[in-house]
C-alpha cells in the first residue's frame, strides 16, 4: 500500500515551462515559468501565465489548478465536435435577453470549446439577419475570440486565420 501511495505521490508535473493552457476566465495563455515564492509565510509553488493579447500575467499555485478548472489544451478530437457544433442550428431560447446573456457568460468562463462554440453559434448573425444590440455583439465578440484562440493554439495557425476559419464554418453553416 505504502508503494502506491508514494508512485501517486512522484507523478510527473501536470503543466510545464512553455505548455499552453486554456484558464477558464481568461482563455488561451503560455506557461512561462514555474516558480516557488513565499507568501505569508508559506512557500508556494506557482504557475506563471502570460496572456499576451491582454497583456496580462497571472500567477496560480499549483495545488488550485484543478480547482480553478485550468487544463492543458484540447484535444483535435475535442475541437472537431466544437467546431462540429458551429455548424448546428442556432438554439436561441424565448427567455429575458439579461438572463440568456448571464447564460452566454457563464459558458464562456467554462472554458469548454464546445459550450464557447454554442455561444458563437447562437449569436451568429448572417448578412440577411437583423443587427444585434451592443451587448449581443459584445458576447459574440468575446466568444469567437476566445474559441479562435484555442483553434489557433490547437491547430499551430495563428489568430486570424483561426477566426477566418470559424467565419467560413458560420457562413457554410447559414
Amino acid at each position: 500500500m505504502a508503494t502506491k501511495k508514494a508512485a501517486t505521490k512522484a507523478k510527473k508535473p501536470e503543466f510545464k515551462v512553455n505548455d499552453h493552457v486554456v484558464y477558464p476566465t481568461h482563455g488561451v495563455g503560455k506557461i512561462v515559468a514555474i516558480e516557488k515564492q513565499e507568501i505569508s509565510g508559506m512557500t508556494l509553488e506557482l504557475i506563471v501565465i502570460t496572456f499576451d493579447k491582454d497583456k496580462m500575467t497571472l500567477r496560480v499555485p499549483i495545488t488550485k489548478t484543478k480547482q480553478l478548472g485550468m487544463r492543458r489544451l484540447s484535444s483535435p478530437q475535442k475541437m472537431k465536435t466544437a467546431l462540429g457544433t458551429l455548424k448546428g442550428r442556432a438554439r436561441v431560447k424565448r427567455t429575458m435577453w439579461s438572463r440568456r446573456a448571464q447564460e452566454y457568460e457563464a459558458k464562456i468562463n467554462s472554458g469548454d470549446p464546445v459550450s464557447i462554440a454554442e455561444v458563437v453559434r447562437d449569436l451568429h448573425r448572417s448578412e440577411d439577419q437583423p443587427d444585434q444590440s451592443y451587448s449581443e455583439r459584445q458576447i459574440y465578440e468575446s466568444a469567437l475570440d476566445r474559441l479562435a484562440r484555442e483553434v489557433a493554439a490547437v491547430e499551430k495557425i495563428d489568430e486570424d486565420a483561426a477566426t477566418q476559419k470559424l467565419q467560413t464554418l458560420l457562413k457554410d453553416a447559414a
